[in-house]
């Protein structure tokens, strides 16, 4: 009975697009980006210990939770448009 309940399921997945350097890119690029933008808006971004950059004044010299907070929206964002242009077929 389980064996049959899992070929169900396992037949009604779609297939999985192959793992290309475009979507790590876009993640870096995205993350990138709301780091700059996040580092100039964050009420407080230079709370804490600071973040060892090899810029400290492109992005602000922000700290540790203002580079983990933003790197975390980055990651979602990123995600997001992944699988937005996926669906699309842009990618």
């Amino acid at each position: 009975m389980i064996d049959s309940i899992l070929l169900a399921v396992q037949a009604t997945v779609p297939d999985t697009p192959a793992f290309t350097w475009q979507e790590p890119a876009i993640i870096g690029v995205i993350s990138l980006l709301i780091l700059l933008i996040a580092s100039r808006t964050i009420e407080q971004p230079q709370v804490g210990p600071k973040m060892p950059l090899p810029f400290p004044a492109l992005f602000n010299n922000p700290s540790v939770g203002t580079v983990l907070a933003s790197v975390s929206l980055g990651h979602v964002v990123g995600v997001a448009t992944i699988l937005g242009l996926t669906n699309i077929g842009a990618l």
